[in-house]
């Protein structure tokens, strides 16, 4: 049992505002692709750690090639043979998932680390926790909102601490589920998902439940039911020719790409150029063109999250932040997931860098060949616009790319959808996720989460990856 002192600090359950297993998706949508698809149900018997059809599951059931990818490696992760025992697992769920106060995940790994033997007391806090996990809170906070100052050092730190020293087959093991995890939070509050409907009670201990988007989404009045509809000021028409123009771009890019390359001086430009905009993207002023405009009552960390981390006030800062010391951009090229992150990862923890590998390419080259309503549409060029935006913001430059084509695809909506879901998922709220791309399918927009999640999953192991090579060579 627990003692008193967690007890205390319960969060008062706040009621999701829709029914179903996301408060931005019909229900009805999610459910008709759950019916027809058997697969899903075969996947979860098969795969699924908590053993049901979660809300994630549901969601990203929209896509169950995908589904069959992540729940794969998720299940790898977190049940099979590795370096690190099943309660170190789930704790280092709840510690990635606390940096982004994901009380959903929270909720998910609390049950299941008591389920696999979990020590209760840990649940207390950080401080009733063994040294060595405690050593991960640097790594995790780094990861999590910086992932570019992670240095050789931290590494060097963490593998030679004398009695509390991790071995690095555990270290990649706790780098990898913290990747996944801060990822796996992005997607939850991009995708709206609900609290489940009945916490479990696990070992007597009631989860907390508090749903953080809705919180905001009361704030700004936005009535969930309806919102698809009135929250926009855009008419139906203005999203059809949004439609139309975005088609017109691609087609226009296409045509000048096949008519001349850019330079590699002008590539670069354009790179510095997208990663400097990416500034002024969801700065302040796009804060206040929100109705709620002030993020810092939502920034409350409640006790339940902030015992599992330490300095919950660190966040994401941009990488190329005006007027300091410029950090060295991360050619894609000197350190790749395909050349150098995939075998350090797979010689260090076993399979598992095939399981990733898999995921990434499945959600890059996922295509239905639609958009909206039109058939038959080469996407490649919208996804690689989205990954590599993604990139672009934690300050991995691809020579190749024309960041050019992030600027014709991506409008400002999107981007601050994606800067936010990216960078502060916390702070999405529906509105936001209305906000872009009107006439198109929700399936499509989840297309769009998993995306983002594994490009920000990919680029915090390609930065913790390339620290702990330089520590080996």
């Amino acid at each position: 049992m627990l003692t008193v002192r967690s007890l205390d600090k319960r969060i008062r359950v706040s009621q999701p505002l829709t029914r179903g297993p996301s408060a931005f998706i019909p229900e009805k949508e999610v459910v008709q692709a759950n019916t027809v698809d058997e697969r899903t149900n075969f996947l979860v018997e098969e795969y699924s750690t908590s053993g049901r059809l979660d809300n994630i599951t549901q969601v990203m059931s929209l896509h169950t090639q995908y589904l069959e990818s992540f729940l794969r490696s998720q299940f790898y992760m977190l049940r099979m043979d590795g370096p690190l025992p099943l309660p170190y697992r789930h704790y280092i769920a709840i510690m990635a998932a606390a940096r982004h106060q994901c009380s959903y995940l929270i909720n998910m790994h609390v049950d299941e680390f008591l389920k696999t033997g979990g020590i209760a007391e840990w649940l207390n806090g950080l401080e009733y926790v063994p040294q060595r996990l405690r050593n991960l809170n640097e790594i995790n906070k780094l990861l999590a909102h910086r992932p570019w100052l992670i240095t050789k050092e931290h590494i060097q730190k963490l593998v030679k601490t004398g009695e509390n020293n991790w071995s690095l087959p555990e270290l990649v093991h706790a780098v990898v589920l913290l990747a996944h995890y801060h990822a796996l939070a992005s997607f939850v509050f991009g995708s709206g998902i609900n609290p489940e409907r009945d916490p479990e009670i696990s070992n007597g201990f009631r989860l907390i439940s508090v749903n953080n988007f809705c919180v905001c989404d009361l704030a700004n009045d936005n009535n969930i039911e309806n919102a698809s509809l009135t929250g926009s000021n855009f008419g139906i028409v203005d999203s059809l020719s949004e439609l139309e123009a975005l088609m017109e771009r691609m087609k226009r890019l296409q045509e000048e790409r096949e008519d001349e390359e850019a330079s590699q001086e002008e590539m670069t430009t354009r790179f510095e150029k997208e990663k400097k905009e990416s500034l002024f993207v969801v700065s302040g002023d796009n804060f206040h063109s929100f109705p709620h405009s002030d993020f810092e009552d939502d920034m409350i960390v409640t006790s339940d999250v902030s015992r599992y981390i330490e300095d919950p006030g660190f966040g994401y800062e941009d990488f190329a932040r005006r007027g300091e010391e410029h950090l060295p951009t991360f050619r894609a090229q000197d350190y790749t997931w395909e050349n150098h992150g995939f075998s350090l990862v797979n010689r260090l923890y076993s399979d598992i860098g095939h399981l990733l590998d898999e995921k990434f390419r499945m959600v890059y080259n996922l295509t239905y060949n639609t958009m909206a309503t039109h058939e038959g549409v080469d996407t490649t060029m919208l996804r690689r616009a989205l990954f590599n935006y993604v990139h672009c913001m934690f300050g991995i430059r691809y020579d190749d790319y024309d960041y050019g084509e992030v600027n014709q695809l991506l409008e400002r909506s999107l981007k601050v959808y994606i800067k936010t879901v990216t960078c502060y998922p916390e702070r999405t709220t529906k509105r936001m996720y209305d906000s872009y791309w009107r006439q198109f399918k929700h399936s499509e927009k989840v297309h769009v989460n998993l995306l983002l999640m594994e490009a920000r999953m990919q680029a915090e192991l390609l930065y913790a990856l390339r620290a702990i090579t330089r520590h080996l060579t």
